[in-house]
């Protein structure tokens, strides 16, 4: 690579990179539908595969995804409203068996006082909030009535999601074409190399791994269903969107499926079934889910996971956490071209240089002493 070539490329990802910083506030709609168009492109190839137009592939996987979204709405929004409300109203009930059971343990064992703790203030806190809330989704609907501004940079963020899904889905291949012809041409074979491996890390993660959190939180509400918890809906998507990072859908969904199970029956027996629901989960990933779905591509350390999530969190935001797994995969990607090219390089081979130079002088004394003795033994 020229240099010129290296401070073009310099400059164009430093001006990309400034602007995504100022368009940060409004990129929300059009990430989530690039998101979405990456992950079903390949379903619309397929259906061009069988002899339609790409408009009407597209308008068929559009028309499925709306009606998923719909039915997802319809089905699950009264459900999740109704156990949000039967959540707020066991809170006093929680921090009833947190008192009676939590504090005597802590007392005895780590010596906290009970004052330390003021449990009478968060009941109370809670309890009037209860007397307050009556529907959450009505409070939440009133919320932004009474914000004109919100309510109406969240109706056109859910008007531009679809539009800008549309157009992205039928000008994929398009798009994806004009950008490697616009590559130096001494530069499009590693690059085209590199975006290669991209891509299959990235589908490794954001079609197998969001497969597998669906699937669990699936699983686990339904476990929690059949043991009789009220919360199972809740706790089971809880536990689900946990297991972006491996093992924390387990305990995370089994520390809140313990509590609301003690809440609701106050019976030590019924946590055996909560243990068994988890168990059967926790199994079906490490054994099933994981394998079939995500394979070993993604290469992504569980700390590296919680960690680019915080960092994306802390400095885009929103936005940030979005993008934050996407972009450490990718990131990764590099970090191995890096670390073959070091391998590779004279700074590495001038590292081991001299401990190989020793090697060799020490071989050669060595070899000159063997010398030196069978002389003097055939002498």
């Amino acid at each position: 690579m020229e240099i010129t070539q290296r401070w073009f490329l310099l400059i164009v990802l430093v001006v990309l990179g400034y602007l995504l910083v100022l368009l940060g506030p409004i990129l929300s709609p059009f990430l989530i539908a690039a998101l979405l168009a990456y992950l079903v492109d390949p379903v619309t190839d397929k259906l061009e595969s069988y002899k339609l137009s790409r408009t009407s592939a597209v308008l068929v996987v559009f028309s499925v995804i709306m009606l998923v979204f719909l039915l997802l709405i319809l089905i699950l929004l009264p459900k999740i409203s109704s156990q949000l409300a039967v959540m707020i109203k066991q809170i006093p009930l929680a921090l009833n068996l947190l008192e009676e059971h939590l504090l005597p343990f802590l007392h005895q064992n780590l010596g906290v006082e009970a004052s330390s703790l003021d449990f009478d203030l968060m009941k109370s806190l809670v309890q009037g909030n209860v007397k307050q809330t009556g529907s959450i989704v009505n409070n939440i609907v009133s919320g932004l009535a009474s914000s004109g501004l919100a309510i109406v940079a969240w109706l056109v963020n859910m008007v531009l999601i679809p539009v800008v899904l549309f157009y992205l889905l039928r000008d994929w291949d398009v798009m994806i074409s004009k950008i490697n012809n616009l590559l130096p041409r001494d530069l499009e074979s590693k690059i085209s190399t590199l975006a290669k491996e991209c891509d299959e890390v990235l589908g490794a993660f954001m079609k197998g791994q969001l497969m597998v959190m669906l699937a669990l939180g699936i699983v686990y509400s339904l476990g929690l269903w059949m043991v009789g918890l009220d919360l199972a809906l809740i706790v089971g998507m809880l536990a689900g969107l946990a297991s972006i990072v491996p093992y924390m859908g387990f305990v995370v969904g089994l520390t809140a499926a313990v509590i609301a199970a003690m809440v609701q029956f106050n019976d030590p027996n019924i946590l055996i079934w909560v243990g068994l629901v988890f168990m059967v989960g926790q199994a079906l990933e490490g054994m099933l889910l994981t394998p079939l779905m995500v394979g070993d591509k993604i290469g992504l350390h569980p700390v590296a996971v919680i960690f680019a999530i915080m960092a994306g969190g802390q400095l885009f935001g929103f936005i940030g956490i979005l993008i934050a797994l996407p972009v450490a995969a990718v990131v990764m990607v590099f970090l191995r071209h890096l670390h073959y090219g070091y391998k590779q390089s004279r700074l590495y081979e001038s590292a081991i240089a001299p401990s190989s130079d020793t090697e060799l002088a020490e071989s050669e004394v060595s070899a000159d002493t063997s010398t030196d003795t069978q002389q003097t033994a055939d002498n």
